[in-house]
């Protein structure tokens, strides 16, 4: 007889976001009235709220309207990297984001997920790289775990479970390899 799913067995005590309860408190008010609204759109006070709560930020960061954070102390972002309108940073455990990365409109970084196979769906938790040159297009997402190897592209609308080798560009659900990325200049 198959066994079930009994969430009253759900049981993720082990699990410490970081930041303490003040100070993700005060993060989920921040994160709402500037970072995930239209009505602040001033890159670097953002960039500075960032470093505030504890995020490895370098310079030139472009971060959208509509932008939600989950951890910001778990985050780390190099320099010129754009951040699109309405991208979710599920931010559980750490990410790190290179230089010169593109993540565009409605992606998500996906760093906890649930253990499918325990009647208690224990959490599981997964660092997502994303190295210098990256590009996650519109509405992709990358799971838990997954590296994004130098240069790599997730096209439109695909999903990464597994890491995407360098000047790869991948699509698909799952993404996969489609042909290599060439730059020309």
């Amino acid at each position: 007889m198959n066994k079930c799913v009994d969430f009253r067995t759900f049981n993720n005590s082990w699990y410490n976001p970081g930041g303490g309860f003040l100070l993700r408190l005060l993060w989920y008010y921040t994160n709402f009235f500037f970072f995930q609204s239209y009505l602040f759109p001033f890159y670097g006070f953002k960039s500075s709220i960032l470093r505030l709560f504890g995020a490895s930020v370098g310079t030139g960061l472009v971060i959208k309207p509509c932008v939600n954070i989950k951890y910001p102390w778990n985050i780390k972002v190099g320099s010129n990297v754009w951040i699109g309108e309405n991208v979710w940073i599920d931010s559980l455990t750490e990410v790190e984001i290179g230089n010169n990365v593109c993540i565009s409109q409605g992606a998500m970084l996906l760093t906890g997920n649930h253990d499918y196979k325990k009647s208690s769906f224990d959490l599981v938790l997964g660092k997502i790289i994303l190295e210098d040159g990256v590009w996650i297009g519109a509405r992709s997402t990358v799971c838990p775990g997954v590296r994004c190897k130098s240069h790599s592209i997730l096209a439109v609308g695909s999903i990464a479970s597994k890491d995407l080798n360098e000047y790869g560009i991948y699509q698909g659900v799952p993404a996969v390899k489609v042909r290599d990325r060439v730059i020309n200049q």
